[in-house]
């Protein structure tokens, strides 16, 4: 190839890099999937009917006073074996009366999330203990500093569309100061919307008074929400977590959105078989959701059935297998029956490192959970070893992945122009023969395709005169490049030295900016 050539395409690829304007993208966040249905609409209703006899013959158990209180009042039952059931009517009541068509909001309102529909999203999420060196292979523990960088890398990729919490602080020993220095390091990392989780309810009220100042004050906060509380209130199968039920009852007064998290694993901690562990977990994220609308009608739950698998032959997690892409693509249509905000997990690879295995896992899951109308598919970037480990270069692997499902997700244009008449005529009759100058072509060549970031489709020649880059090579420069680089200011240093003037902050202010020769 010529120097010239190959100059013009490396300027085009760095102005594609750069950024496109937005009627220019070929994919962007909320394009509606639904195109992919596992159940057939009598399946699914046979789920939902399942579910509903599950919480009026068995229940659940182990709510705490209050939510005893809250749920009874509402219309449950309490037996007198503890457990709490709830007729169907009042279930299918909860159903049609509970919040819809709610933003999630980022702190900059480029990045509002209308999650609703059939509108697809991609996010992170995961409680990872470990990060994982690629270029060594060794893991080690996460710490606060790896939670903030994931977040500014987040902020900086155009295909994860929000940022929930995807490392466990292990350098922070205290759990109030983990769970707040959790929160305080995501919302400082990105602008998009964050999910995080608190351990006990008292640990929230300094969170929420950081929020607050931030927002600029509590009644900015309550309109603007930029983070939503991500809450496994039950403990399959079919018991209520009182900690995290009492952590709910905070959120939900506070006016933060809660993501419902009901997380059976198939064959250990819900049924073996793939209808059962749906219908349970199903049965118990409507219990959660009828928690929510006693404290307060409609207001703003993302319903989490994380139907996790088990490879039965050891019993250990498999997140990348076919299995858990049909049971979160089964979730969300049943949720879609429902017109309400589905969140379900998709890209858990098995594998422990970046590489093939971790790949094509990550691929079929994406392509069908997002193809099936999932609204927000939640542990989608980074995650390696089933949620035990995280790397960073498989973070920016998995922005190409995303782009490339989303790609699938809006399908093809089928308009006048997209039909090419025209184009085929001038080319055929008196044209080139060739479509290469056409002015289609010109005017298509971004808005109807997509280029791999991190991917390579140089020819063999081009590839060696490069030196041969891997396909790691190139995320790890990437990362470097925005870790070396992309440092977010969205909240102002004035409010964040008044934050941990009040507030035991971990993350050292040097973290946070750029290192100066």
């Amino acid at each position: 190839m010529s120097t010239a050539r190959r100059l013009g395409r490396e300027a085009r690829t760095a102005a594609r890099a750069a950024g496109l304007p937005p009627e220019l993208r070929p994919v962007w966040p909320g394009m509606e999937g639904g195109t992919y249905a596992p159940l057939s609409e009598i399946d699914a209703a046979r789920i939902h009917q399942a579910a509903l006899s599950v919480l009026e013959d068995i229940g659940l158990s182990d709510a705490p006073p209050s939510g005893v209180a809250l749920l009874t009042k509402a219309g449950a039952v309490l037996r007198d074996d503890g457990r709490l059931v709830f007729p169907r009517a009042l279930v299918e009541d909860v159903i049609a009366g509970a919040g819809r068509r709610f933003v999630l909001h980022g702190q900059d309102a480029r990045h509002d999330l209308e999650p609703w529909g059939r509108k697809v999203h991609f996010g992170t999420a995961g409680a990872a203990v470990n990060m994982v060196d690629a270029a060594s292979g060794h893991y080690r523990e996460s710490t606060v500093k790896d939670l903030y960088d994931i977040a500014r890398t987040v902020d900086a990729l155009e295909h994860v569309h929000f940022y929930q919490r995807s490392v466990v602080c292990r350098d922070i020993a205290l759990p109030f100061e983990m769970d707040f220095n959790t929160c305080y390091a995501a919302v400082s990392g990105t602008a998009k919307h964050v999910g995080t989780s608190w351990g006990e309810p008292e640990f929230m009220a300094a969170s929420l008074e950081m929020l607050h100042m931030i927002a600029g004050s509590e009644d900015k906060w309550r309109a603007r929400p930029f983070v939503s509380q991500s809450n496994c209130f039950v403990v399959p199968p079919l018991r209520f977590a009182p900690e995290a039920c009492r952590c709910l009852e905070v959120a939900v007064r506070a006016g933060m959105p809660v993501f419902l998290v009901s997380a059976g694993q198939a064959g250990a901690t819900s049924p073996a078989a793939l209808a059962g562990s749906l219908v349970q977990e199903l049965a118990e994220c409507l219990a959660g959701l009828v928690y929510v609308n006693a404290l307060q009608k409609g207001a703003p739950a993302i319903m989490g059935p994380f139907c996790f698998v088990s490879d039965l032959r050891t019993g250990a997690m498999s997140g990348g297998s076919p299995e858990q892409a049909l049971l979160s693509a089964a979730a969300a249509q049943v949720i879609h029956s429902y017109d309400l905000t589905s969140g379900v997990p998709s890209g858990m690879t098995d594998s422990k490192m970046p590489d093939i295995q971790a790949g094509y896992e990550k691929a079929y899951n994406h392509a069908l959970v997002a193809n099936a109308g999932a609204n927000l598919l939640y542990e989608s970037a980074g995650m390696v070893a089933s949620l035990l480990g995280f790397s960073m270069e498989q973070l920016v692997i998995d922005d190409d992945i995303i782009g490339a499902t989303q790609r699938t997700v809006r399908g093809i244009d089928v308009s006048e122009d997209a039909l090419s008449l025209e184009a085929i005529r001038e080319t055929c009759l008196g044209g080139p023969n060739h479509f290469l100058a056409s002015q289609q072509t010109l005017n298509r060549m971004q808005s109807e395709y997509l280029y791999p970031s991190v991917g390579d489709r140089s020819s063999p020649k081009e590839w060696e005169e490069k030196g041969r880059p891997a396909l790691l090579d190139r995320a790890r420069r990437k990362v470097e490049d925005i870790l070396r680089t992309h440092f977010p200011t969205h909240v102002p240093r004035d409010i964040d030295e008044q934050i941990r003037a009040r507030f035991p902050v971990r993350l050292p202010a040097r973290d946070m900016q750029p290192v100066t020769s």
